[in-house]
């Protein structure tokens, strides 16, 4: 019987070709992107070799054969400073990369033997990997695009309590007395947005993670001009719409929604046009352990922020011919970070904790069908497990070093299987430290669950 001609044109672009995938490694600030991509091309580099991969088929068959560093195909953005990440590990004593301040690029050629051997079927294959890497304070201009400047304003008004609200509260008598129908004031405007950028700028370091617009945080090439010269107006109303939209253009009202509109078109568009409307796989990585320890004001930001940006990502997939040219993301990763920072049978909480926080996305996407897994993982290990024995009874501990240099051994403390309740945070008995990165003695990083991220990940194209 003969094939559908879908079927037909399908194996015969497989067929004796080389194969390619697009993965965007996504994440919030401090998730620890730098840190998977650098592990990510380590594991990989060392494949059948030092590498730890026993829950990668490919390499637990000893087919995957390794991979090398090939040049890409958008020569103008940099490439990723892997060379410089492994350098910061390999300091003494070891330090964490320096975190990421633009946009990088690095493309990766996997060769691996095929699972099945047969008529055309050849006796090594390559994968080619091109992998992204960029701000994670930029990845929340994304939601900006669903709004127009009235209800961007409006949902600035709505997000966070008290403890964000006093980071901006020099601003908001500032904000106060404006006059949406007033002239807009050019040095005015420029004060204003900056009082709103050192509001955004200290939320960061108290741990909130809903911060918009991101450029304010890391600006680039952008530092001072106009476009960055903007912040929401509080206390407007749907029902004043019609009146706004009708004031002159030299107005304060008009002249903020120029601006945001032109940032709109010419910062955020660009960014997820150029970088994320291509890709093919996708990994979200969350540091739900930084969140429970900073308290549930920066919880509960966290889960709002990445509501958000799950919104912003196109899911699902669409015939073969349009996937040639406009592929959508078709498989998906969740991933709680920084696992080595509790002891191994907290592991399974952890998950179910990451998927508590992220359940109506989840829901979204498994009634789209969209095939999505969520794991715990320490892309790169900072500590070891131990077991603890007093007065005749063992507990799980960590052995580890603080980015202080202290040697401790500890018991963080239990992680919740679900969202905390209220009274939860009153009697919580955690805290989890942060710790350097381990002295490597062999050429592979040492690792937790990253082989099982890249079996979902790519594993089927390894086949």
């Amino acid at each position: 019987m003969r094939q559908p001609l879908h079927r037909e044109l399908y194996n015969l672009l497989e067929r004796g070709r080389d194969r390619q995938l697009r993965l965007a490694v996504t994440g919030l600030s401090r998730a620890g992107k730098t840190a998977f991509l650098t592990s990510l091309v380590n594991q990989l580099r060392h494949a059948g070799l030092e590498a730890r991969l026993d829950l990668l088929p490919a390499a637990r068959e000893g087919r995957l054969l390794g991979a090398q560093r090939i040049e890409q195909q958008d020569l103008g953005i940099p490439r990723f400073p892997y060379d410089q990440a492994m350098a910061a590990l390999d300091a003494i004593p070891p330090r964490w990369p320096d975190p990421t301040r633009g946009i990088s690029e690095l493309r990766l050629e996997v060769r691996y033997r095929p699972a099945r051997s047969g008529w055309r079927q050849p006796e090594t294959a390559r994968l080619t990997l091109d992998l992204f890497d960029y701000p994670g304070e930029w990845l929340l201009d994304l939601p900006l695009l669903q709004h127009d400047f009235l209800s961007w304003s409006q949902a600035q008004a709505r997000v966070g309590g008290e403890q964000r609200q006093a980071m901006f509260s020099q601003w908001h008598q500032a904000v106060a007395a404006l006059d949406p129908a007033g002239d807009s004031d050019e040095a005015q405007l420029a004060e204003l947005a900056e009082q709103y950028a050192d509001g955004l700028r200290r939320a960061k370091v108290a741990g909130f993670s809903n911060l918009q617009p991101g450029r304010f945080l890391l600006p680039g090439e952008l530092e001072g001009a106009p476009v960055l010269q903007f912040f929401p107006l509080p206390g407007l109303d749907e029902s004043q719409r019609n009146e706004l939209e009708a004031l002159p253009a030299h107005s304060l009202y008009a002249t903020l929604a120029k601006r945001f509109r032109y940032y709109q078109q010419h910062v955020v568009k660009p960014f997820y046009r150029d970088h994320f409307r291509h890709f093919d796989r996708q990994i979200v990585l969350v540091d739900v352990l930084g969140a429970l320890n900073a308290g549930p004001e920066r919880f509960e930001d966290l889960s709002h922020a990445l509501r958000l940006l799950m919104q912003s990502f196109d899911y699902g997939k669409r015939s073969l011919l349009s996937r040639l040219f406009a592929p959508r993301i078709d498989r998906l990763t969740i991933a709680a970070t920084k696992a080595d920072h509790v002891t191994p049978e907290q592991h399974p909480n952890l998950v179910s904790l990451l998927e508590s926080l992220l359940a109506e996305p989840l829901q979204d996407l498994r009634f789209a069908d969209i095939p999505v897994k969520a794991l715990s993982l320490a892309a790169i290990r900072a500590t070891q497990a131990r077991e603890v024995t007093q007065q005749g009874r063992s507990s799980a501990a960590l052995r580890g070093t603080t980015l202080e240099g202290e040697e401790v051994l500890v018991y963080p403390g239990d992680v919740p299987q679900r969202l905390p309740p209220a009274n939860f945070w009153q009697r919580q008995g955690f805290d989890f430290p942060l710790f350097r990165p381990v002295e490597r003695h062999t050429a592979a990083l040492d690792h937790i669950r990253m082989d099982a991220a890249i079996d979902w990940l790519f594993g089927d194209k390894l086949i």
